[in-house]
């Protein structure tokens, strides 16, 4: 979000904006970053109306992030996995329209994420941290991965 709300933002301010926008996401509760919002649509609506428009159009998906102890939420707002895959999914997925089964569908985006998998070197900041959380709130499911 942060990346596409400065798409709005000339050079000189996106230090700024981009530091108020921090505060959104990095707030403790939903509520302090709805107030979070709040101060930054007072800020900033004079001169990009659009950013806070554009977040509160995604505040529902955003809260989800709340959902989880701080040390996820660190690990998947740092993170661009998941944007990384999906291009890697639509590379994979761009030429052929039609598959003859879904088991094909299937195998090709299976294909996809193993590529993708091998440009996964860099570690993830905080990530034992998160590592600790995921094991607690999804205890069982991280087993087989040892």
């Amino acid at each position: 979000m942060v990346r596409a709300a400065l798409r709005y933002v000339s050079t000189s301010d996106s230090q700024a904006v981009t530091a108020d926008l921090k505060k959104i996401y990095r707030a403790a509760t939903v509520i302090e970053a709805e107030q979070a919002l709040d101060n930054f649509a007072q800020a900033w609506d004079a001169k990009y109306p659009t950013i806070a428009k554009m977040w509160r159009a995604k505040w529902t998906d955003i809260i989800t992030l709340f959902d989880f102890p701080p040390a996820i939420r660190r690990a998947i707002y740092t993170t661009n996995a998941i944007e990384s895959v999906n291009s890697v999914i639509r590379k994979f997925t761009r030429n052929r329209k039609i598959y003859p089964s879904d088991d094909s569908a299937l195998k090709i985006v299976y294909m996809a994420i193993r590529e993708a998998s091998r440009k996964w070197t860099l570690p993830i900041h905080h990530w034992k941290q998160a590592l600790n959380h995921f094991a607690i709130l999804y205890e069982g499911r991280l087993e087989a991965s040892k």
